[in-house]
């Protein structure tokens, strides 16, 4: 029997209507089993439900500190019946986006086609009008039916209606959101598909984990941080994500407002939370506390046999969970002179970091709890990974180009310019290159490839050389590019939007060049981040991933294992076919080693 620790309740007011008063809390001593229908209890020994939640940033590293040093009890004891993996590796590029797409479809950006939130397709038309975010539109003549354009994509907060609010400007109550909040006319189109937007779930490749248990027959559930993730749904041919039957999205990118008679689990009283006009979520400790406090909340209600809102009853998912935004922010914050990350190379995090962290498992916790009021536990297997880890764990290794005096050289993006599309030159773009701790390069030809490398490689400047201008690390061009995913360029088969190419045929979404800049070095000047993510670095890629559930004896791993591989164990762990998952058969994805399926 686990321990419940209801001294953590949430401290958010009774049960009302968020139309009416702000978001419905899900309270830890509600009466767990007045909602209880027959089919909530399985206690026949089979998996039923998974609970997946990323922590995003979580380091294998994080997981092993806080749980010998006991700060994060909850996260420890669903070690003690479960799997961990000590070498579990993300998708590379790490960025949120290729990383979530890993978790459900079982897939790479190769066959997936998600390289990034922001990246380049050489067949895809400009959004119809700008984006929030600066990405120019072209208007209703820069789409020709059956001709490849090529234009930057975008699939984060700036396609909403409005990115400023938490409900993204759709047609929700203020602390709700999903993606009905999506503006088509900000969304690349598709010139061989009639010029029609291309809506995230479309954009991506393959199927999920999401649209094989929804066509099963199961209810199906997903939180996180911006409405285009309801890309978890998969392919649908349509305007809406179908397979995804509850999908909550309150934006992290909105600015902050305040939360009346709300707290999280640890305190913090979000009707009152410190900030300057124009942050967002990301930009406080405790706001983002109080934003991933909304997205637990929607959890706990879904375990209790409610919609996300808790505002009327639905079948407990088959499929639930969500992402955590808070340690990824505490890894990269510094606020007011308050520093989150580590002091050290072993991982020793800030105070202000080590908050997020007992945050995420104090939060895990209420979720765990609710499975076990609502008779659910021995019938759910909670799987706890995250979507990218962060680089560098080391905070003596940090070294932000361009400098925050606006020295120590340049970014890629700066020494290649005149060879990047016409996109990148106009200068109402306010998006660049996909820059973070790694550069994704797509040339106006890439014919220019190796003349790209070349003065990447060698230019001269006052600093110096590129090279070390840059940060150069390592470069991948040519065939180190296509051992990992298909050759760059217009492709043969003009219809490519949501068909993986044809062996052997060009790839309209691979990058020409690949930059990995030395360990440490992050392409921004921001006096609040010392750290990123989307390389390839080991600090990048190296994250948590346990799975537990009270039938499973406590193991440890050490082989080599990648987040896609949760996919396939998904659908396994609950009876389905991995098989079923496009990716799973194209790339032979297997499933997770050392779990008991036959339980």
């Amino acid at each position: 029997m686990r321990v419940s620790f209801k001294s953590a309740m949430v401290v958010a007011g009774s049960l009302i209507a968020i139309a009416t008063a702000g978001p419905l809390a899900a309270g830890r001593h509600a009466d767990s089993h007045a909602n209880s229908r027959p089919d909530d209890r399985d206690d026949d020994g089979h998996i039923r439900h998974v609970l997946l939640i990323s922590i995003d940033g979580m380091h294998a590293l994080d997981y092993e500190n806080c749980a010998k040093a006991g700060t994060c009890p909850h996260l420890a004891e669903l070690g003690e019946t479960g799997v961990t993996y000590t070498r579990t590796s993300t998708a590379r590029p790490s960025d949120s986006f290729p990383g979530l797409m890993a978790l459900v479809t079982g897939g790479t950006p190769k066959t997936v086609g998600a390289f990034y939130d922001v990246a380049y397709d050489r067949v895809l038309a400009g959004p119809t009008i700008d984006t929030g975010n600066g990405l120019p539109g072209t208007g209703p003549g820069g789409c020709t039916v059956g001709h490849a354009i090529g234009y930057q994509t975008e699939y984060e907060e700036g396609v909403e209606l409005n990115q400023h609010n938490v409900n993204g400007g759709g047609p929700y109550a203020m602390f709700d959101g999903g993606v009905l909040s999506i503006d088509p006319r900000k969304l690349p189109r598709d010139p061989f598909h009639g010029c029609q937007p291309v809506y995230p779930w479309n954009f991506i490749r393959t199927n999920t984990i999401y649209g094989v248990i929804h066509a099963a027959g199961g209810y199906t559930a997903w939180s996180d941080k911006h409405p285009v993730y309801a890309t978890v749904s998969g392919p649908t041919g349509t305007t809406t994500p179908s397979n995804i039957d509850d999908y909550y999205a309150p934006e992290v990118n909105s600015d902050i407002v305040p939360i009346p008679n709300f707290h999280t689990v640890v305190g913090d009283d979000c009707s009152n939370i410190p900030h300057a006009a124009g942050d967002d979520w990301t930009t406080g400790f405790a706001a983002i506390r109080c934003y991933d406090q909304l997205k637990v909340n929607a959890v706990v209600n879904e375990i209790h046999g409610k919609t996300h809102l808790g505002t009327s009853k639905a079948p407990v998912p088959m499929i639930l969970g969500m992402n955590f935004q808070a340690v990824s922010v505490g890894q990269k914050l510094i606020k007011n002179g308050v520093k989150g990350g580590y002091t050290d190379a072993a991982g020793t995090p800030t105070p202000a970091m080590l908050g997020e962290i007992q945050f995420a498992d104090q939060a895990i916790g209420q979720m765990v709890d609710a499975l076990e009021q609502r008779g659910l536990l021995g019938s759910t297997a909670v799987i706890i990974t995250a979507k990218h880890g962060q680089s560098p764990i080391d905070p003596n290794r940090f070294f932000p180009i361009p400098g925050n005096a606006g020295t120590n050289g340049t970014p890629p993006s700066g020494v290649i310019g005149p060879y990047l599309p016409a996109v990148y030159a106009n200068p109402n773009n306010g998006l660049g290159l996909a820059e973070d701790d790694i550069s994704q390069i797509w040339l106006t030809n890439p014919a220019d490839t190796a003349a790209v490398v070349h003065l990447l490689e060698t230019t001269g400047t006052a600093a110096g050389s590129d090279a070390t201008a840059i940060g150069l690390g390592q470069l991948f061009y040519g065939p180190s590019i296509t051992t990992m995913f298909n050759s760059p360029g217009v492709p043969t088969d003009l219809d490519p939007c949501c068909s993986v190419p044809k062996r052997g045929d060009l790839d309209p979404r691979t990058p020409d060049i690949v930059v990995i800049p030395n360990v440490g070095v992050v392409y921004t000047g921001s006096l609040k981040k010392q750290s990123e993510h989307g390389g390839f670095a080991h600090d990048d890629t190296t994250v948590m991933l346990l799975v537990s559930n009270p039938s499973f004896h406590a193991k440890t791993v050490t082989s080599f294992v990648e987040t896609m591989q949760v996919a396939p164990t998904i659908l396994k762990l609950l009876g389905l076919d991995p098989n079923s998952l496009d990716a799973v058969r194209m790339e032979g994805t297997p499933v997770l080693p050392g779990l008991n399926f036959e339980r």
